[in-house]
């Protein structure tokens, strides 16, 4: 299959690993010289069902002085014609002799050019896990893999409660109502500590959805405390509704387990 398509600047590396990532280790090469380079793409041609590919690079030959391949006398004298043949005949023995040595280099490009090419597809993953120790693959929680996304920027936003305040209700689809306030285990204490409690409007569940949802915020909340609250700040979150405003003549936010009555 002769390719004849304009992908001048496109290496070959990045075509045979987007086009067959199978054959990497089984690509045998051919390289016709850099001079081909200015009239044609990096692949000349390339043959699937004999594993080779011939390319417009030079090859390992190139990097041997041209004194130990041909002298100043090859190509002088009679039987020019016969010489040059000879010559050629040679050439074309020592790029099969350094053909082994081409194929193995090109094959770690390929190597080169996968791993490149996974890393920029999981560089999150791969940053998460190698400067936050976070493991993103091995996160079960939906909604914690959406709230590590931001963890690069969480610098600039460890401490902002009203960026958690639309963090929880983007990730669960709703409002949110934030209350700041102070809180102390003893009732003499001088020094109170700060405290911050979203309450998720979300109203009409039924015990079992309560349940479940307040079973799938527990992982988010405990990544939440790590990264984004500062350690001496006590977070709640909790599921709460409001009812009817005309119900009860204002609107309240309760809890699931309250019950009004008239």
């Amino acid at each position: 299959m002769n390719i004849n398509r304009n992908l001048y600047q496109v290496r070959a590396e990045v075509l045979l690993n987007y086009l067959y990532p199978e054959l990497e280790k089984k690509w045998m090469v051919q390289c016709k010289g850099t001079f081909f380079r200015n009239y044609s793409q990096d692949i000349l041609s390339l043959y699937e069902d004999e594993l080779k590919v011939s390319l417009a690079r030079d090859g390992f030959l190139r990097l041997l002085p041209e004194g130990l391949l041909t002298k100043d006398e090859d190509l002088k004298g009679e039987d020019v014609a016969e010489k040059f043949q000879e010559l050629e005949w040679r050439k074309e023995l020592l790029n099969e002799a350094f053909s082994p040595f081409d194929t193995y280099i090109f094959r770690k490009k390929l190597y080169v050019e996968r791993k490149a090419s996974e890393l920029l597809e999981q560089k999150l993953e791969y940053l998460l896990k190698e400067y936050f120790h976070f493991d993103l693959a091995a996160e079960k929680s939906e909604l914690v893999k959406e709230a590590a996304t931001l963890l690069p920027f969480v610098s600039r936003w460890r401490g902002d409660f009203g960026f958690v305040s639309n963090l929880l209700g983007a990730l669960m689809d709703c409002e949110v109502e934030m209350l700041v306030n102070r809180y102390s285990h003893l009732d003499t204490t001088i020094c109170w500590l700060p405290q911050v409690r979203y309450n998720l409007l979300i109203p009409g569940l039924t015990p079992e959805q309560y349940r479940q949802r307040m079973s799938e915020l527990e992982p988010l909340v405990k990544f939440l405390k790590e990264w984004l609250i500062p350690f001496d700040v006590m977070l709640e979150v909790k599921i709460k509704e409001h009812k009817d405003a005309r119900a009860t003549a204002v609107e309240r936010t309760l809890d699931y387990n309250t019950e009004l009555k008239h």
